[in-house]
């Protein structure tokens, strides 16, 4: 028994596992094996001195899963319970960022009109906003790759966190037009580096990963449907900047959470603290190759990160431009800044309410029929001069946008090697972002030129390229060329 017991420790030894200083028990009878309270290290096996010299004190350990227990291991009732507390704090930190994420996009649809008086700019110029916060996108996108090799999970978070903590120290005082402009570089590359950081690592749990995609962009629903209620309170104020000193408290808290929640470690190694084990050693070794190669050269990942462009594009759009159209076509009073509200509302209740849908239909099926619906309440906000239809059609338009990021990152992560996930999911969620700038950009040109009712064209137009992309994305998983 002994023997055995050795062997399945030696198939593991590029972690460390131990308690304290004292190495586990082999001596136990099959019948009596005590399974000792364990912690992990990463790093390459060393001697006993050296192990017992580095060994943190017992009230510090923090327990994880030893890698044997998949080869039958007991896992105690106070160890699942540790586990699960883990999972569920570490989870939360990542619902958090999301909830600054959707406060992000949710906060200028109330305020463009304001900010267009206070700086006396026109649709176009505004627009920059939207252009400068895809340049940082973009940016993180590439930057995630190689940042994900070389700094790790944590560390590429907080670096994330620091950025937007940054923007919105800029932002809060009004600067002058072209820094208030320019922050959002810094935003937009720190959203990307936690977006692709948060989305790759829930992707990677073993348990229930789709169900807790759908509610980490719940999160973001919740923050885009809170902050519109909140800057519709400071958009017809003298103060209305002071709305982003909320944006700065928010992302100051998250850069905290980030920073006690992870403690700037690996993803496996934080796997490893909610008791999953560490990636299987061919997924960690050289035999990958250059990730940013593999992820570039595969045919389904630029078709996921167009189709996340348009998608992401049209949400931000009809989010932030809805309110501009409701009060120059529909006569929309102070209120207006309500159906962001109301769109984003929407968003965050499909990303929860229509998971048993989801899982009934399948994500091929079910995004085609959100796709055909969308476009049909769309046309119905174009063509019926109601301000009540338009508010709920608009509504109803979230409910069924919703799920559908939360949906493609699931069967990114069905379609991809998993020693790729977290890259491709950075570089599609990245690349997809730029729609949430070239969108709203070219609605502002268009709008310049014909007036903002050219907002509900683009929006069907998008929305059936939606259509087209989605039938172009495989359904399974396919030979890396």
């Amino acid at each position: 028994m002994a023997t055995r017991h050795s062997m399945l420790y030696a198939e593991h030894s590029s972690t460390v596992m131990y308690k304290g200083a004292e190495a586990p028990n082999t001596s136990a009878s099959a019948t009596h094996l005590e399974l000792p309270e364990l912690a992990y290290r990463s790093g390459v096996q060393k001697g006993p001195a050296a192990s017992a010299a580095n060994a943190p004190s017992l009230n510090n350990d923090i327990t994880y899963p030893p890698p044997a227990l998949d080869h039958g291991h007991p896992v105690t009732d106070m160890q699942t319970r540790l586990f699960k507390r883990k999972q569920h704090i570490h989870f939360a930190a990542l619902c958090w960022f999301m909830f600054l994420e959707g406060w992000n996009d949710g906060t200028p649809g109330p305020l463009l009109p304001t900010i267009q008086q206070a700086y006396h700019v026109g649709f176009a110029v505004v627009s920059l906003m939207f252009v400068l916060s895809c340049v940082g996108f973009i940016s993180g996108a590439f930057a995630n790759i190689w940042l994900n090799d070389r700094l790790g999970f944590g560390k590429v978070l907080v670096l994330g966190a620091a950025s937007q903590v940054i923007c919105y120290a800029v932002q809060s005082p009004a600067p002058p037009f072209p820094v208030m402009v320019l922050a959002n570089i810094l935003s937009g590359f720190g959203m990307a580096l936690q977006n692709a950081q948060a989305n790759g690592f829930v992707g990677s749990l073993k348990e229930h990963a789709s169900t807790k995609l759908g509610f980490l962009h719940a999160a973001y629903g919740l923050g885009a449907f809170t902050a519109p209620l909140v800057a519709t309170q400071f958009a017809f104020t003298r103060h209305w900047h002071y709305h982003y000193l909320i944006s700065l408290s928010i992302a100051v808290s998250n850069l905290v959470v980030l920073l006690a929640v992870f403690k700037l470690r690996t993803q496996d190694e934080v796997h490893a603290e909610g008791g999953q084990a560490p990636a299987d050693a061919h997924e960690q070794g050289t035999e990958r190759g250059n990730k940013f190669s593999q992820i570039l050269s595969l045919k389904t990942v630029h078709t996921l990160a167009f189709f996340i462009l348009v998608y992401v594009g049209t949400e931000v759009t009809l989010g932030g431009w809805i309110v501009t159209f409701i009060i120059r076509e529909r006569d929309g009073g102070r209120s207006a800044g309500y159906i962001s509200a109301g769109f984003f509302g929407g968003l965050t209740l499909g990303r929860i309410a229509l998971m048993w849908f989801n899982r009934m239909v399948g994500p091929q099926k079910v995004i085609f029929i959100y796709i055909v619906l969308v476009i049909a309440l769309e046309l119905t906000v174009w063509f019926v001069p109601s301000m009540i239809e338009n508010a709920v059609a608009v509504a109803v338009i979230g409910l069924f946008l919703g799920p559908m990021y939360p949906l493609v990152m699931t069967h990114t992560t069905k379609v991809l090697p998993r020693w790729l996930v977290t890259g491709a999911i950075g570089w599609i969620a990245g690349f997809g972002q730029a729609g949430s700038a070239i969108l709203p950009f070219i609605t502002g040109v268009l709008a310049s030129k014909y007036s903002i009712s050219a907002l509900q064209p683009l929006m069907v137009s998008m929305m059936a390229v939606m259509l087209v992309l989605w039938a172009l994305v495989p359904k399974s998983q396919r030979r890396l060329e």
